[in-house]
């Protein structure tokens, strides 16, 4: 009866959250930028009755508390944007700014999806339905996977019960598996310059031991955890081929599927960089830290609850113009791209012919590893958590592309949006319901941590 009545109130505030998610979509904003979305949130959670609590030095972060007693149960929402990928909400390339940032990963659908639920929960805890506490947490800074962490050093989350939240996506399902630990940081050379025609023999190199460093890296990735990954950018490189580079800088992302293993190729890419700085009679300047995860701890318990409640809800209510949108994007991918966006999210090939996935599917394999990284990861090491995927994009639709921006400001955004609020939701009411199944999330996850303290990031210590 509660979850009946959950669904009507996320159902009667469709409006009112799709026009938040619309005009963050239309105002997209880049990591710790977001003073739009957040303030947007804020004032919309607090004429709701939310108390709202800031973070030192995190502007754009929060989080909006209703309850005074009971589990506390938490919703991660995020709201930032991509550099590059504007976009109209059309199936045809159009920019609405040229260069301009866009909401190519949906984190305009991912927070507000989180705020439907939220809401949802506060009433039936205003009415005496539901004894609890819940929290929506307005994550800055997701992309560069700094947001949470940073809130994480703050005690952001280390009283919570549990916490879940979603993403947008191109399946429709929950998600069991893991998502990759990263590092990311950067390393500067400093040399002594000169001449490079008439005096080279003077100088000293900064550029030599960014290459000779570069070089040594893949050397070492035959050596390294096969479902490791090492990205490289020169980022500096010198002012002019006719002086001695004095500074040079390059960065690096190692992905991982456990910080372990992170941090071990971390280590030894410092040895590679004061190799490169001896081969050159350079010297390290500094290493900086830029940002970095945990891979996701999954609650599977949690897993399976979500996956009763999306099978209960059936999947996202599309419309035909969804379904017409869906179909002019996907039409413009080869078979070829269509069958490597299906893989690269481990969808199977069995889809290849649809356009939208309009039904709920059951979860991975726990030991699946998703490519890519999120600072949930962070979170999920702290307190039990668990998340899932809503067809927010058309089938074989890679994310970070201006076609999940469009979709992320179009009805296929917006249903999917409405789906996952009330997926979070109905979750949540088993928790809240079930004193029982709250503590064998919570078991699982002690059993899971035993002997594990978080250490965000940040606390690592660099030795030059």
């Amino acid at each position: 009866m509660i979850k009946e009545k959950i669904v009507l109130n996320i159902n009667k505030n469709k409006d009112s959250l799709t026009i938040i998610a619309k005009k963050i979509w239309e105002n997209p904003e880049l990591f710790l930028e977001e003073f739009y979305a957040s303030n947007l949130q804020k004032e919309y959670l607090k004429s709701h009755g939310f108390k709202i609590i800031e973070y030192e030095n995190l502007p754009t972060a929060f989080m909006a508390e209703y309850g005074k007693e009971g589990p506390i149960l938490g919703l991660l929402g995020e709201y930032d944007a991509l550099k590059n990928l504007s976009q109209e909400a059309s199936s045809h390339r159009n920019p609405l700014q040229e260069n301009g940032a866009g909401h190519g990963c949906g984190h305009n659908l991912l927070g507000v999806g989180c705020i439907g639920a939220a809401l949802a929960i506060k009433e039936q805890i205003e009415k005496g339905e539901i004894k609890g506490i819940i929290r929506y947490y307005g994550c800055p800074a997701e992309e560069v996977l700094i947001g949470k962490a940073l809130m994480a050093k703050q005690g952001a989350f280390h009283d919570l019960d549990a916490c879940l939240t979603w993403h947008p996506s191109s399946f429709t399902m929950p998600w069991a598996g893991s998502l990759l630990s990263m590092i990311s940081a950067k390393f500067s050379f400093e040399g002594k310059s000169s001449h490079a025609g008439s005096a080279p023999h003077m100088g000293r190199s900064a550029l030599s031991a960014v290459e000779l460093m570069n070089t040594g890296t893949n050397y070492m990735r035959e050596h390294i955890d096969e479902q490791s990954r090492i990205h490289y950018i020169i980022t500096k490189g010198g002012i002019e081929p006719n002086t001695v580079p004095a500074q040079a800088e390059v960065w690096y992302n190692i992905r991982a599927p456990k910080r372990e293993i992170a941090d071990e190729i971390f280590q030894w890419l410092n040895d590679i960089a004061k190799g490169a700085a001896l081969m050159t009679q350079t010297k390290i300047s500094k290493v900086e830290l830029v940002s970095g995860c945990y891979e996701v701890l999954t609650n599977q318990t949690l897993v399976k609850l979500i996956e009763q409640n999306m099978n209960t809800l059936g999947g996202p209510e599309y419309g035909d113009d969804a379904r017409v949108f869906a179909k002019e994007i996907s039409e413009k991918f080869t078979r070829s791209e269509k069958i490597k966006g299906l893989e690269s999210n481990f969808i199977p090939l069995s889809f290849i012919d649809q356009y939208l996935h309009e039904k709920t599917s059951s979860p991975l394999d726990f030991d699946k590893y998703f490519k890519a990284s999120t600072d949930v990861g962070d979170v999920s090491w702290i307190t039990p958590t668990a998340m899932f995927g809503v067809a927010t994009w058309p089938l074989g639709t890679a994310a970070h592309t201006w076609q999940t921006t469009a979709a992320s400001g179009s009805s296929i955004g917006f249903s999917a949006m409405i789906f996952a609020s009330k997926v979070m939701a109905t979750t949540l009411v088993d928790l809240y319901q079930n004193e029982g199944l709250l503590n064998i999330v919570k078991d699982e996850f002690n059993k899971n941590t035993s002997g594990h303290v978080y250490n965000s990031i940040f606390d690592k210590k660099i030795e030059l």
